[in-house]
């Protein structure tokens, strides 16, 4: 039996196929079509779609645990539930779903409030499933380093109320810390959820002054127009992925992005090292240009 892993593909997903077939498990990857990316030695590709019943439940078939993350689209919460049902259909009782902090907080952002739809599922149906909850990645940035680094502006309307952004990585580590515990458990474990931050709650301005430092000269935070920020996104993306991220950021900037007190020293308890800065993580970015 395998680690199941759907979102393969993606900055989170590539990170914790590679995690665990370096930890020597059993590892199969969801894909639409065989041989469109390399992985990792000892990772069998799966074909399959997640509207495609059929081709899901030969997929779920020979799995043991899941790790299941949904792309923002439109009919995310329809791939999500179908995927857990046929899930449940199979007997598996290991999982790991992705979801978003404050999922039931954000209640007008659309995938915030799919994501906390999957998770009334997987409660109210008692899924043995560790919820991952992650605030805002430091790889989002990023989209935005050329403007940055072009323009001297920080162009992201987070506010001011604070958000924990966690590198990708790290995320990726806890994801990979529960599939392994779940995988290796003799039964099912009890669900449980953890909210994933990084180590320090950022502004808008404070991180303006983060990259400043790096970069050895004035970087401007852009300001909290997020209809601005929305037509900006609509100019080279769909529209309503615009407007989502929209209603996102002002979500951010009424609530913030953080975790209850003791959370990073729970999160590094499971990793094993200290979480990434956003320092060490600007450094890297601009090291690599």
């Amino acid at each position: 039996m395998s680690i199941f892993v759907i979102g393969a593909t993606g900055t989170i997903g590539s990170l914790i196929t590679q995690r665990l077939a370096d930890s020597g498990a059993e590892v199969k990857a969801l894909v639409r079509q065989l041989g469109k990316r390399v992985f990792p030695a000892g990772v069998t590709e799966v074909v399959g779609d997640l509207t495609d019943v059929a081709s899901m439940r030969v997929a779920l078939s020979s799995v043991r645990t899941l790790f299941l993350l949904n792309a923002v689209t439109p009919d995310e919460v329809t791939q999500a539930i179908i995927t857990l049902n046929l899930a449940r259909e199979a007997g598996i009782e290991r999982i790991v779903y992705l979801s978003v902090i404050h999922a039931d907080k954000f209640t007008d952002v659309p995938h915030f409030t799919g994501k906390h739809t999957v998770e009334r599922m997987i409660e109210s149906l008692d899924i043995p499933a560790t919820i991952l909850r992650p605030a805002y990645f430091m790889q989002n940035e990023l989209m935005v380093q050329q403007t940055i680094q072009n323009y001297s502006v920080y162009p992201m309307p987070i506010g001011s109320k604070g958000v924990s952004m966690i590198d990708a990585r790290d995320i990726a580590d806890v994801a990979v810390a529960e599939l392994l515990r779940r995988d290796r458990a003799p039964s099912a474990l009890d669900r449980v959820t953890l909210e994933l931050v990084g180590p320090q709650a950022l502004t808008g301005a404070s991180v303006a002054k983060i990259w400043s430092s790096a970069l050895g000269s004035e970087i401007a935070y852009g300001g909290d127009d997020v209809a601005a920020f929305e037509k900006n996104l609509a100019s080279y993306g769909p529209t309503w992925l615009a407007y989502d991220m929209s209603l996102m950021m002002a979500g951010i900037q009424k609530f913030g992005m953080q975790a209850n007190e003791g959370t990073v020293e729970r999160l590094e308890a499971i990793i094993g090292h200290p979480l990434r800065t956003y320092e060490d993580f600007v450094r890297e970015a601009i090291a690599q240009v």
